[in-house]
């Protein structure tokens, strides 16, 4: 078999003729698409310019070329292309939310690459609903409401306040019981102790207590993502409620100083015998027994007086200074203020201080 017969017949000549112009708008149409970039949105943009491509090139070599070959693979090439941005487009629509969750997730789960089948396992468990609350409208009253599901808030501000005193607010994007949810285990039951109102029209989702308690217990990414959103929405709310406690003298303490234990905890038994020693060392002098005086004095001593000209009481041993005002401390009058707490159980009192590092000095 000789050299010329394995590489075959050799183009004499070129055409003299160019292609038509559906050939040559293909080849510029499949050049675009090559051009397109990874992602979603970049396959739509290949697919897109091959399908179109390859459908100018079926009509290039049906009208102008006369090749069936030419024909059927560019058929066949577009009809992969169409079926692959079909594909494309039912996968958009399975993983499309409502527009409230698809904000909650890229503000509070893309940050932490929360992959998307596991959010929608999480938006699965609240079963994608929506609830609003009116303004002053309550979400939860103190004492009365039990605690039955883990709520977030996705719009508006909701008020916390127990006994009628403002503790602080609860903004777009935080737990709006998350104390409540970690305070009881899952067979316990309870009920708030505290009030939240809405002061503006807000919206939020809610997980079912039981519902979110077994998708916690089955997966455990799902637990370790909730157990870190909730423990950093509590950290946030004991700083806000931190920023609020202040001494009688406008400074600010950490809550987390032991002292403060002390304070703001259960008076101990033996502080209270030593306030009520202190109370009747006061009142001691005017309630002396007469026995305890010398003889002559008690021989000269006029009469005591009838049961009723009794004296006035002991004047009281400390007198409550006034608050200070509430621009000092800070936003409102509801700060809490440490001369409620002056007298500590113990020898020293954490009022004698004036700065942190001084108490812990």
């Amino acid at each position: 078999m000789s050299a010329n017969s394995i590489r075959g017949p050799v183009c004499i000549s070129w055409k003299q003729d160019m292609e038509g112009a559906m050939y040559h708008l293909a080849n510029c149409i499949l050049l675009l698409g090559f051009m397109g970039g990874s992602g979603v949105y970049g396959c739509f943009f290949l697919f897109g310019f091959l399908g179109t491509g390859y459908l100018c090139c079926v009509l290039w070599g049906w009208f102008t070329a006369c090749g069936l070959d030419i024909v059927l693979w560019s058929f066949l090439l577009a009809v992969a292309c169409l079926l692959q941005l079909a594909y494309l487009v039912y996968r958009l629509r399975e993983d499309t939310f409502p527009e409230e969750f698809s904000l909650l997730y890229k503000t509070l789960c893309l940050p932490l690459r929360v992959p998307l089948p596991t959010y929608k396992e999480i938006v699965h468990c609240c079963e994608e609903q929506v609830f609003t609350l009116a303004t002053e409208q309550t979400y939860a009253v103190e004492g009365e409401t039990p605690i039955n599901r883990l709520s977030l808030l996705l719009s508006g501000r909701v008020r916390v306040s127990q006994d009628g005193q403002f503790l602080h607010y609860i903004f777009p994007y935080q737990f709006m019981d998350s104390p409540e949810w970690e305070s009881l285990q899952p067979s316990e039951e309870g009920v708030f102790q505290v009030t939240l109102t809405a002061e503006t029209s807000c919206s939020y989702i809610s997980w079912p207590r039981k519902s979110l308690h077994l998708l916690l217990t089955k997966e455990r990414y799902i637990s370790c993502l909730f157990s870190a959103l909730l423990g950093y929405d509590i950290s946030e709310k004991l700083y806000t409620l931190n920023e609020k406690l202040f001494a009688k003298f406008g400074l600010c303490f950490d809550i987390r100083l032991p002292s403060l234990y002390h304070i703001l905890g259960p008076t101990a038994p033996d502080a209270v015998t030593e306030s009520e020693k202190d109370d009747e060392e006061v009142h001691e002098p005017a309630m002396s027994p007469p026995q305890a005086m010398p003889t002559s004095v008690q021989q000269s001593a006029p009469s005591p007086p009838p049961p009723a000209a009794t004296s006035p009481s002991a004047p009281p041993s400390r007198a409550r200074m006034s608050r200070p005002d509430s621009g000092i401390l800070g936003e409102d009058s509801t700060s809490l203020v440490l001369e409620d707490f002056e007298e500590v159980s113990g020898s020293e009192s954490f009022m004698d201080y004036r700065s942190d590092g001084e108490y812990m000095r």
